[in-house]
């Protein structure tokens, strides 16, 4: 592939993070529709970008991942002791507080050390609601 359809690929795929419309006719939530007492908490992390949370419901959330204004995903950490001892936990997009699209992947990551703001072993869980070629442009 040459340097140009690279590059091409690459804006693409950033027009595409920048869009409020998503594919299927609806349309990302703007972080104004947050709930009045959710906060910025971290710049753009690669791959994910900014985190948004009520501090109040941390560490489980909802945060919410957020790139050029719009809402792109929802996180939920849950320590690796409420799997090991059995609790469910239901209906977590509806913890959102808004009108969320639908979701369109979920990446269930393990950290095993835990990580800054929660460091525990426990799992990440990101409903995505754009693709994963579509988050994984996002960059500072």
């Amino acid at each position: 592939m040459t340097a140009y359809l690279r590059a091409a690929t690459l804006a693409a795929l950033l027009a595409v993070a920048a869009s409020p419309a998503l594919a299927h006719g609806t349309t990302l939530p703007d972080v104004s529709s947050l709930p009045k007492d959710v906060i910025q908490l971290s710049g753009v992390v690669p791959g994910m970008g900014e985190h948004w949370a009520n501090p109040a419901h941390l560490p489980l959330g909802p945060i919410y991942g957020v790139s050029n204004g719009k809402v792109i995903f929802l996180e939920f950490m849950i320590d690796q002791d409420s799997f090991k001892t059995g609790k469910s936990f239901l209906e977590l997009a509806s913890k959102a507080g808004i009108e969320l699209p639908p979701v369109d992947h979920v990446d269930f990551n393990f950290e095993p050390q835990g990580h800054e703001g929660y460091e525990v072993p426990h799992y990440d869980v990101h409903m995505y609601f754009v693709s994963h070629d579509n988050h994984m442009a996002i960059t500072p």
